[in-house]
């Protein structure tokens, strides 16, 4: 008699994803449109939202126009998916007041990433992670990336933070799967993609789920990969990983996931605009019109989808 597959467990569901923060042309925060994108996502599939992460520009957005799109994604979908709010700064005072902000206006969960750019020790790592945690009531997701900060969570920071009550997860972009699998049945930790190329990977060595980029144009894909690593069938989700590598790559390939993200929700015409802060800029054109084809050939621009009866 066959047994159903062991799921893993799930405090910030299976498919979140990394929200941009849309700006009008002039770069104010276009309020608005964020609630529009949030949801899209939340109807195309993802149980999770990230707002004011890396995606959405986080280093460049203020606290009074972070409250004002936290609240009105809250009011949006609040009901209906996760909402996750972005606490990361290399000033531990910042990263707790950007905290407590979020919970103030209805975030259900935190995502904190390693102190970038001034390189902490690993005790500064755990008593920066430490006192975002203890400064609101929310489940914590940590973020490992780095790449972007400098700094990694060494095995022995995991061990001590997996022992703080509401540290319950990691979004990992360090793009060593092996050692993640290790480090979440060491230490209990449940495990999310940070890295859209890697999702199949993840997923097939027991994570709970992706904190995707690309998830902005196709949610429901990797909804449907979820499912179908949840029901044993890796063949499958191995099929949507490689119909996805294309989309992935004229997402992510250039490392701009913020940018290309608003061209392509731009394309859709899910926003009026693909403006971005600086130091962040506009993709080339020719990056653009390769991301056009790219979605127009799989199925993801609004006619095409309409046309092919594809799901996002």
């Amino acid at each position: 008699m066959s047994s159903s597959p062991r799921l893993p467990s799930r405090s910030f569901g299976s498919v979140a994803v990394a929200m941009v923060t849309p700006f009008h042309e002039d770069g104010s925060i276009d309020v608005d449109a964020g609630v529009a994108v949030a949801t899209k996502l939340v109807d195309d599939g993802c149980d999770a939202v990230v707002v004011h992460g890396t995606t959405g520009e986080s280093s460049t957005t203020h606290q009074p126009e972070k409250d004002e799109l936290m609240r009105a994604v809250v009011d949006a979908v609040g009901e209906r998916a996760m909402i996750i709010g972005g606490a990361g700064s290399n000033d531990t005072a910042h990263a707790v007041r950007i905290a407590q902000g979020a919970q103030r206006c209805g975030a259900q969960g935190l995502l904190v990433v390693s102190p970038y750019y001034n390189r902490p020790s690993q005790e500064g790592v755990y008593q920066h992670v430490v006192a975002v945690a203890d400064s609101v009531d929310l489940p914590v997701m940590l973020y490992d990336i780095p790449g972007r900060t400098g700094v990694a969570f060494a095995d022995e920071t995991l061990d001590r933070l997996a022992q703080h009550p509401r540290i319950l997860a990691v979004k990992d972009a360090t793009g060593n799967v092996p050692a993640g699998f290790e480090r979440m049945a060491r230490t209990g930790l449940e495990y999310y993609s940070g890295d859209d190329a890697l999702n199949f990977d993840w997923l097939a060595h027991g994570a709970s789920g992706v904190v995707s980029v690309v998830g902005h144009v196709a949610t429901g894909r990797y909804a449907e990969m979820v499912r179908e690593v949840d029901a044993g069938d890796l063949p499958g989700a191995r099929e949507v990983a490689a119909r996805m590598r294309p989309v992935v790559a004229a997402l992510m390939g250039n490392g701009q996931g913020a940018v290309m993200s608003k061209h392509a929700l731009h394309l859709q015409g899910v926003i009026p605009s693909a403006t971005v802060r600086l130091p962040l800029v506009a993709a080339p054109d020719d990056d653009i019109d390769n991301l056009a084809a790219v979605l127009r050939e799989h199925g993801l621009l609004e006619s095409e989808r309409s046309s092919l009866g594809v799901s996002p």
